[in-house]
């Protein structure tokens, strides 16, 4: 192996006096090395905006929702919010009600998503944790407080202690057209969350949504937050049906499962994209080294001759492929990894500098660019990258090996 080692390095060594060669060899290793580094770098944003979606987005919203068919609302819900919290899968069970309207103070009007929760229970969660205390005071003492969304609030230009009427339509039996209900509330603060929600929801008492909506039974429904948020649909799915009440069904694939899809989409495109560049990089293996046959097919024969074997040629030849390959993965990772850890740093004091924001909160759910480093991403990208590269050294070992000492030496 020793001799392999050798023969390997000083054919690599010796392959640099010719400067085409030399080109072909470098512009492997660079294609490799980059190849790796975007692909970690990009594999750990799309980590990154994973993580930010579970731990904010999903902590947040309602994981899942069971709501009653019927206007009167849940039955018993107390004893069912203690079934269903026996679950494996299920964390915190809440009751709820849900209001769609139109929101107005003076002329000014915006149509809002306003979710009913017991103060007490609410105050708690996690959702509360982008709410301030003193919001949280004023909630859960005031029956006809209302926290909005911080866009819902700057559009209608409101002040703490403001009140806002909430029109909300009224359904009838025979669809005639009525006044719309009203309900007074009192602004008593914002969250701020990011994206579409900070411009369309918003939270009230139970009690009072109960009271306006006629819910005899106390709650609209329930809202659950899970322990495996990615598996929703099914575990709500197996909640809903053995509930004895007739329900809808509902999980928060359906209302933000998009952003999930989108996200998984962009990882596939990126991972088959750049492994595919790391494929062409290699191929500047396999034209390098046929070269570097080519140009040492009488020191192959030489070699040969002197007692070499076929095997060891072959060898000789893709460990010196292996070698580059090895190189571009190193350096590649490295940087990608030290990059992967700081990208969001050195975003944040670029945009600093500038003035300027590469992601807006208005649009997106985060206002900066989130990473995840995952070892087993960096593991597998480089673990490929040296397959590819061993194989793109077949070729021209085999080819080398299968020369002729009489032929190559004549």
């Amino acid at each position: 192996m020793s001799l392999v080692w050798q023969l390997a390095t000083r054919f690599r060594r010796a392959k640099q006096a010719n400067g085409f060669v030399s080109f072909i060899s470098a512009s492997s290793t660079f294609g490799i090395g980059l190849g790796c580094f975007v692909l970690i770098l990009l594999l750990s944003v799309m980590n990154g905006f994973q993580r930010e979606l579970e731990q904010r987005l999903l902590a947040f919203i309602p994981h899942g929702e069971l709501y009653a068919v019927s206007s009167q609302g849940i039955e018993n819900w107390p004893q069912a919010i203690e079934r269903f919290s026996q679950h494996n899968s299920v964390e915190k069970v809440q009751p709820y009600a849900k209001l769609t309207g139109m929101l107005q103070k003076a002329r000014q009007m915006k149509a809002v998503e306003l979710t009913a929760l017991e103060p007490d229970i609410a105050s708690s969660d996690a959702l509360f944790d982008y709410i301030d205390d003193e919001v949280k005071q004023r909630y859960t003492t005031d029956k006809d407080a209302v926290i909005l969304g911080k866009s819902i609030a700057e559009q209608l230009k409101l002040e703490v202690g403001d009140t806002v009427q909430l029109l909300i339509p009224t359904v009838t039996d025979d669809l005639t057209f009525v006044a719309p209900q009203t309900i007074w509330l009192t602004y008593v603060g914002s969250f701020s969350l990011g994206g579409e929600l900070d411009n369309r929801v918003g939270f009230m008492p139970l009690k009072t949504a109960v009271e306006k909506l006629n819910i005899s039974h106390g709650a609209q429904g329930l809202r659950f937050q899970l322990s495996t948020p990615f598996q929703a649909r099914q575990v709500m799915r197996e909640l809903g049906y053995s509930f004895e009440q007739a329900v809808y069904i509902s999980d928060w694939t359906r209302t933000q499962g998009h952003l999930y899809q989108d996200i998984q989409l962009v990882r596939l495109i990126v991972y088959i994209a750049l492994v595919l560049v790391i494929a062409v990089a290699c191929f500047n293996i396999v034209s390098g080294l046929v070269m570097t046959v080519a140009e040492k097919k009488s020191s192959i024969g030489i070699l040969m001759t002197m007692g070499l074997s076929a095997n060891k040629v072959r060898m000789t030849f893709m460990l010196q492929g292996l070698l580059n390959g090895c190189i571009g993965v190193a350096v590649g990772t490295a940087v990608g990894v030290i990059t992967a850890l700081n990208l969001t740093d050195w975003i944040t004091s670029i945009e600093r500098l500038l003035g300027v924001s590469l992601l807006s909160g208005d649009i997106y759910f985060v206002n900066f660019l989130p990473t995840e480093l995952h070892w087993q991403d960096v593991m597998i990208t480089a673990v490929i990258a040296l397959i590819l590269s061993l194989i793109s050294t077949l070729y021209p070992a085999n080819k080398a090996a299968k020369l002729s000492p009489a032929k190559a030496l004549s």
